[in-house]
């Protein structure tokens, strides 16, 4: 089964942290002194937000494939419809590994497509993602999509 994955960026985590536990009825599955994220069955959300973005408000929207296959079956939809995208393998974001699959919607808004391999000690791979300089994940798009 897929999953949304909405990441807001904010400037305040505590007091964001706080509005939505209480939205959620749920505190977050994962807290870090810069990120939290809730892995939500009801509403089925990985919804995540962090102090990481370049300004406040969305930064991505996504999908969270349970495996390989059904990663691969996202992104083959995508080339079958023209859409273009970047792949990223093994990339760690979010303290997180993952295989990835971006592109961009009509309006620019960032999409990302991935499978979970297994959690992870940093935010990032990006030396500026580790020092809180507002730096998500999200790839520059502008050369493929």
């Amino acid at each position: 089964m897929s999953r949304l994955h909405v990441h807001i960026a904010v400037e305040q985590l505590d007091t964001n942290i706080a509005f939505y536990s209480a939205l959620f009825g749920c505190e977050p599955t994962v807290t870090k002194p810069d990120y939290a994220k809730w892995d939500l069955a009801d509403p089925a959300v990985n919804f995540a937000i962090s102090t990481r973005g370049s300004k406040p408000g969305l930064d991505h929207v996504g999908i969270q494939a349970d495996d390989g296959d059904e990663l691969q079956a996202i992104r083959q939809r995508l080339e079958q419809a023209d859409i273009k995208g970047m792949a990223q393998e093994g990339t760690t974001c979010c303290y997180a590994r993952s295989d990835k699959y971006w592109t961009t919607d009509p309006q620019g808004i960032a999409w990302e497509s991935f499978h979970t391999l297994e959690s992870a000690a940093i935010f990032g791979e990006r030396p500026d993602a580790e020092q809180n300089s507002g730096a998500c994940c999200t790839p520059d798009l502008s050369r493929c999509c």
